[in-house]
């Protein structure tokens, strides 16, 4: 559940993928990163943290994706994958992507107001010990984040609506190469190049 150290990091993300380079190990990355103050909270753990969360996540994007993200995508296609790679770095993110956001959109129920949180967690709650053990005031924090993060990446508007995510040709292979069941995060788009 790190994701709630800040939002979707997207400026820092893009940087930081490029600052990678191919076969290097993460933690040399993040050493550079540290080093070119890639993070600019003022506290050096609190940096690190943020730099280690931040590689987690891009990580989990594949070269050629990691290539588009620095050299070819757009600010909205660069939303794009760096919500991609929160919810492949973060089961808890991904599921409430398909069974949240995926599910309200499909139904046309676009508004979603913090209870969707609540409920969801809940749910999960019940079967996973180390959610059910989280403070009040971690939840909630969690909640902010993730609010933060959809309306970063441009799934969620300011008045909490659910927004179709459009994927060009390109991006849509791009993302289907890793299982078409990446594709399911974005809401208005499906395993089969369809825009709903």
């Amino acid at each position: 559940m790190s994701f709630s150290t800040g939002g979707l990091f997207l400026a820092e993300s893009v940087e930081f993928a490029r600052l990678h380079q191919e076969g290097e190990p993460w933690s040399e990355t993040q050493r550079r990163a540290c080093l070119q103050g890639l993070s600019t909270l003022p506290k050096a753990a609190s940096q690190q943290r943020t730099i280690r969360e931040i590689s987690t996540r891009i990580a989990s994007l594949d070269a050629k994706q990691r290539m588009f993200l620095i050299s070819e995508a757009d600010r909205q296609e660069q939303q794009a994958l760096v919500w991609l790679a929160a919810c492949r770095a973060y089961q808890f993110l991904r599921e409430f992507s398909v069974e949240v956001l995926r599910e309200r959109y499909l139904s046309w129920r676009l508004h979603l107001g913090l209870e969707s949180f609540n409920t969801f967690y809940a749910s999960k709650a019940e079967w996973d010990e180390g959610l059910a053990g989280l403070s009040g005031s971690t939840r909630g924090k969690l909640r902010q984040v993730l609010f933060r993060m959809m309306r970063e990446a441009g799934i969620l508007s300011r008045d909490g609506e659910i927004q179709r995510v459009g994927l060009s040709n390109r991006l849509y292979s791009l993302i289907e190469s890793g299982g078409r069941s990446d594709l399911l995060i974005f809401p208005g788009v499906d395993a089969r190049n369809e825009v709903k």
